[in-house]
């Protein structure tokens, strides 16, 4: 298996959620902008899209999409908790969660907030709105250690990825003290850190 990621991307998920699991997948950086990959090769030919996460299997299929990805993933470990099993109110939760971050959070910071030719009344309410939306995240985990049950699933991963880029975007997180204290606890976890520090985000 293959991971196709570049540093602090929303690759960043399924990495974590692939080293949560317990199943080994070859890195290969991408430089999309460039479309290329670290070893030269054209990263369009390989996946048309461009972007990033994709994840190749051991049979050759290629496959995007983070949130399909990390389902994907938790299934793969089932005993690892990631993604709870079928039918259960627990995967629900978690759909919710992870249908949440990529519709309510990750396409706020991209593409409007990473862009410098967005306009600045865009900006303000992409911000206003995304405000907004954190503080659904805080009340969410006021209270509880994890975005569903009592454990560390996709969700995390993906919300974790996404909410690191508050700072990259100058969105001080301070309001949100739950949100801040469920990012200690998620970037604690040693995967999680093993993870970071394989994409050159932690140093030590």
């Amino acid at each position: 298996m293959k991971l196709y990621f570049a540093p602090a991307y929303c690759s960043l998920a399924v990495h974590i959620a692939l080293r949560e699991a317990g199943i080994a997948a070859d890195l290969v950086q991408v430089d999309t902008v460039a479309g290329r990959t670290a070893a030269g090769a054209d990263y369009r030919a390989i996946n048309p899209r461009g972007y990033v996460p994709m994840l190749e299997l051991d049979d050759g299929s290629r496959h995007t999409e983070v949130a399909a990805l990390l389902q994907y993933v938790g299934d793969l470990a089932p005993a690892s908790g990631l993604m709870p099993p079928a039918g259960s109110r627990e995967r629900f939760e978690v759909l919710q969660w992870l249908t949440f971050v990529s519709s309510e959070l990750h396409k706020g910071f991209s593409p409007w907030l990473f862009h410098k030719e967005t306009a600045d009344s865009t900006r303000q309410a992409v911000r206003a709105k995304l405000k907004q939306r954190i503080g659904d995240l805080e009340s969410r985990l006021a209270g509880r250690e994890w975005l569903v049950g009592d454990r560390f699933t996709v969700a995390d991963a993906y919300g974790f990825t996404i909410m690191g880029w508050a700072p990259m975007v100058g969105m001080g997180l301070a309001s949100w003290p739950s949100v801040v204290a469920w990012l200690d606890r998620v970037r604690a976890r040693p995967q999680v850190r093993a993870a970071l520090q394989a994409e050159g985000l932690l140093k030590g």
